[in-house]
């Protein structure tokens, strides 16, 4: 056997050697124990160390035990383990930083000062992989219009049969003023009995209208339209009969009055069966909602009904003095004054429990 083909056995054997070393020893960096891969935000594969608990306080003498013992020398001594221990205190130690307002934390989206924003990763028509960053949506779903805000009950002076809620004598510390806030009249009990004496007994019933459930419906206030003479002045009136919804206790009615050349303001009262009033409710503080291009302008109000509590009719009715103001509201020409009126339509309906 010559020199040269003894050369290149030797080579042969050394790259086999080589090779056989890589195969048993080496493996990809992917199928380690202790990595796990993801993929950043330029499209590529990176290998990140999964690191290991610290090991906790109680357990250093297991592992120096362990260690002593010829098993994996995570920890050398005891004071490497204290200061292991001291170093974890540390990072749990309630800041600011660590710990921010979740409050606040929410509103950015959860994403922590310096912190990157979120992305996501995705390929284009030409099958290039890009990297979109996005502001995560903190809206609360009722922001995102998923679900409906509650409703709020208009703010009203209401007038019924019963003792005056005014105490005769003011308690120590009270607010004089308060009870104009809540819409409580002094001298609530004698303005009612007042205000019945003119309703509504003498009412004219052939034009009443059905309250109809599960839409909504108009009703007018019109030149043809009953007139009485009520303690608020005269006014035409619309009748509203509540026969189909007095099986439920209460319910809350939702009353627009649309703008056309003015607007109604209404005042309600409700009638037991024998025509006698229950309850008066004025000076709705309705706000004014824009025309659009499906719709008129309209105030709107949402008002309780308790038939439960005898009330078997509504009447709606205007104001004198009601009539002597007006609703003014901003436009893109400026301030625009709605005249009030004693003609117009006006829809109701119920609200209905989601």
């Amino acid at each position: 056997m010559t020199i040269r083909v003894l050369v290149k056995l030797a080579v042969i054997s050394v790259v086999a050697g080589l090779a056989t070393g890589c195969q048993v020893g080496g493996a990809p960096v992917s199928e380690r124990d202790g990595y796990f891969t993801w993929v950043d935000e330029q499209g590529r594969v990176r290998y990140s160390p999964i690191v290991k608990p610290p090991v906790k306080e109680s357990d250093s003498e297991t592992e120096l035990a362990t260690t002593s013992a010829g098993g994996d020398p995570g920890v050398k001594t005891r004071a490497e383990a204290s200061e292991m221990s001291k170093a974890l205190a540390e990072e749990t130690e309630y800041t600011l930083e660590n710990y921010p307002d979740a409050s606040e934390l929410a509103k950015d989206g959860y994403v922590r000062p310096g912190e990157r924003q979120p992305y996501f990763t995705w390929r284009d028509a030409e099958g290039n992989l890009r990297v979109s960053y996005f502001q995560p949506d903190t809206r609360s779903d009722e922001e995102k219009g998923r679900v409906p805000p509650p409703i709020e009950l208009t703010p009203a002076s209401i007038y019924h049969a019963g003792p005056d809620l005014e105490p005769r004598e003011p308690v120590a510390g009270s607010d004089p003023d308060a009870f104009a806030v809540l819409g409580i009249e002094s001298g609530n009990e004698d303005y009612f009995a007042r205000f019945s004496e003119s309703c509504c007994r003498g009412l004219d019933t052939s034009n009443h209208e059905e309250w109809q459930k599960g839409r909504e419906f108009g009703v007018d206030l019109d030149p043809q339209s009953p007139v009485h003479g009520f303690l608020t002045g005269t006014s035409p009136f619309q009748l509203i009969d509540l026969a189909s919804v007095a099986d439920r206790t209460d319910f809350i009615a939702r009353i627009r009055s649309y703008d056309h050349d003015g607007i109604v303001v209404p005042s309600l009262v409700f009638l037991d069966s024998e025509f006698q009033p229950v309850r008066l409710v004025t000076d709705l503080v309705s706000p004014y909602e824009p025309e659009t291009w499906s719709r008129r302008g309209f105030l709107e109000a949402w008002v309780p009904v308790f038939p439960a509590e005898g009330e078997r009719w509504m009447v709606i009715f205007t104001r004198t003095e009601d009539l002597d103001r007006q609703t003014v509201i901003e436009t893109d020409r400026g301030p625009k004054a709605i005249p009030h009126v004693d003609h117009g339509e006006i829809g109701l309906m119920m609200a209905e429990p989601d």
